[in-house]
């Protein structure tokens, strides 16, 4: 993933009083929401989270390629045990839970300097907000993409808000699904479930076996599907008009 693609589906994460920037650093392409402008702090914890993955990668290559749970190692830096752990609650590879562990932490670290902080990592969102929000699902070529939204509460943050698709963007996904949004207290366990629970999907008519699924795994407290003109929901979730 090293070649640049229009995120345009950025302009539907706002908060008004915010301000907004990206970082890229290697593969990692953020968008970032805090109240300054914070490059230079974003780049250095990108920088920090990033060594340790790349290191450990290095030396265990099988954890780049995995598609099933890897067991726990001890030894391994705290991202990548983090990754394994979401992994294994959700039954796939760790590196289905690689952007948003990255936002979380990179996330977390701007916490630091900013009250409210949202970092987006290829529709993978941390977010700590003070205030109301909405996240605007992009679905594709769906006829719902970009007219529904999660309105997100202050007082559920911080929270992960991930996105998965089997029709749109470059990860692999063996689903169908036009996407998949999960939410989750931890955002590594919200990547993994939403990869997860679109692979559940290939019509229209897997859409309850989909919640079913993403309502078994432990963490998860809301999940919405959107399949062609068809949407379903389930858990903590609030959608709303996007305009």
């Amino acid at each position: 993933m090293t070649e640049y693609r229009e995120r345009g589906y950025r302009h539907h994460i706002h908060h008004e009083h915010l301000v907004a920037f990206e970082v890229v650093v290697k593969e990692t392409d953020l968008f970032i929401l805090a109240d300054s402008d914070f490059t230079a702090l974003a780049e250095d914890a990108i920088y920090k989270i990033r060594g340790p993955l790349e290191g450990y990668i290095d030396q265990h290559p099988q954890f780049l390629h995995a598609m099933k749970p890897l067991p726990d190692d001890r030894l391994a830096p705290p991202i990548v045990r983090e990754m394994i752990s979401a992994a294994q609650n959700c039954g796939t590879g760790p590196m289905a839970a690689v952007a948003g562990a990255i936002a979380e932490r990179v996330g977390l670290a701007l916490l630091t300097e900013s009250s409210e902080v949202v970092v987006e990592n290829g529709g993978d969102c941390f977010i700590k907000v003070d205030r109301p929000m909405q996240i605007g699902i992009f679905a594709g070529q769906s006829d719902l993409s970009e007219r529904l939204a999660l309105r997100i509460h202050p007082v559920n943050t911080p929270l992960g808000v991930c996105t998965s698709s089997g029709t749109v963007g470059h990860s692999i996904s063996f689903g169908r699904a036009d996407a998949v949004t999960v939410i989750a207290s931890s955002t590594a366990l919200a990547d993994a479930a939403a990869t997860m629970t679109c692979n559940q999907v290939q019509s229209k008519s897997d859409i309850h076996r989909a919640l079913s699924f993403a309502q078994g795994i432990e963490g998860v407290r809301g999940v919405v599907v959107v399949v062609e003109d068809q949407v379903g929901a389930w858990g903590d979730v609030e959608l709303v008009p996007l305009f």
